[in-house]
């Protein structure tokens, strides 16, 4: 009896410590949600440019040379990034208040076709959004990408000193050469995934936003550089950022507009490329790149945007992808890797997604 005793004593203290862990983690997300948002962007940002030094090194390239011309062409690509999003902001805020009093008019006019009620009920609803403040927080956040950007550069920059001597690190941690080569195997496997798939999905965003601009340039309307801009961005979230894309394009149509056919028409052809591109490419291209279970997407979209924001969502499936693979390495976390994958195999390769089938 005093053994069950202690063993279900050292249980719940087991336990016990483990909830408490489990929200001091989640503490320190939160807080320091700017820091560890920044520093797994400068990682992926670390990750996809280490290949390409790499493939300099092999053509007889200095190693100092090549990372210095890294670091400046990423600083200049972030900050570039950084200003453009904010300009298109800029932007978006500014016309929107043009085109405000439009919209309600457009709105006002398509509730009268279905009753006093629809039209009343639709009243309180559009009272009761935050238009004002979703767009200053908007712009808030949008601020904040150039301070960002420069801690990003920062943190890669130091990533890039220390990479030379990074195996060597590993080993004398784990004190084992066979672990030391099993842990190099595990970060090279995420890395190669997770670059994989960013490429594949930048390339298939920048087809997308090409398309929506085209469509609001031969519309004749406003913002098509902003819509652009917010669809290619979007297009990373999986599933839902393409649904919050359609949307906004279809309400800055009928805003512009004010025309139910016309923004039936353009909308169309918005939500038109959208389905064609997210069912037919977007699967064609990536297949199964990621091998990610699509309800464990959903999951990993929801805990990462309450964390984190908006930038959660878009840091999410890397996450994800790392978490599966160094889940499936460690046999009493293996069932969570064999939940988050798609068809309960975590350690199998997908294939290529640019090779072409003979």
């Amino acid at each position: 009896m005093n053994s069950r005793d202690s063993q279900l004593s050292e249980r719940l203290q087991t336990g016990f410590l483990g909830v408490i862990a489990f929200g001091l983690i989640m503490f320190l997300l939160v807080q320091a949600r700017f820091l560890l948002i920044c520093l797994a962007i400068a990682i992926i940002i670390f990750s996809l440019t280490s290949d390409a030094i790499s493939a300099f090194a092999r053509l007889r390239v200095p190693n100092w040379l090549a990372t210095t011309l890294a670091l400046i062409a990423i600083a200049i690509s972030l900050l570039w990034a950084a200003t453009t999003v904010v300009a298109q902001v800029n932007e978006v805020v500014s016309t929107s208040i043009l085109y405000a009093d439009r919209a309600q008019a457009a709105l006002s006019s398509l509730s009268q076709r279905w009753g006093p009620q629809v039209q009343e009920s639709i009243a309180t609803f559009l009272g009761s959004i935050d238009f004002a403040g979703w767009i200053r927080s908007a712009a808030g956040q949008a601020s904040s990408l150039i301070s960002g950007s420069v801690l990003v550069v920062t943190f890669v920059g130091f990533m890039f000193s220390e990479r030379i001597w990074f195996p060597v690190k590993i080993e004398n941690l784990t004190g084992d050469p066979d672990r030391a080569e099993n842990v190099l195997h595990v970060i090279h496997t995420i890395m190669r995934r997770v670059n994989r798939y960013l490429v594949v999905k930048a390339a298939i965003s920048a087809v997308t936003a090409a398309l929506i601009w085209v469509i609001f340039r031969a519309a004749g309307l406003e913002l098509s550089g902003a819509m652009a801009t917010l669809t290619f961005i979007l297009n990373f979230i999986p599933t839902i950022g393409t649904i919050i894309a359609t949307g906004t394009a279809i309400a800055v149509i009928l805003a512009q507009t004010g025309d139910p056919t016309a923004t039936l028409i353009i909308g169309g052809a918005c939500t038109a490329v959208q389905f064609l591109i997210g069912n037919i490419l977007d699967p064609l291209l990536l297949g199964q790149t990621l091998r990610l279970s699509t309800f464990g997407i959903i999951l990993a979209l929801a805990f990462w945007g309450a964390l984190w924001g908006i930038a959660g969502t878009f840091l999410a499936v890397p996450i994800m992808v790392a978490v599966m693979i160094v889940c499936a390495q460690i046999p009493w976390l293996r069932p969570v890797a064999i939940l988050l994958s798609h068809e309960g195999l975590p350690d199998e390769e997908p294939p290529d997604p640019l090779r072409l089938r003979g």
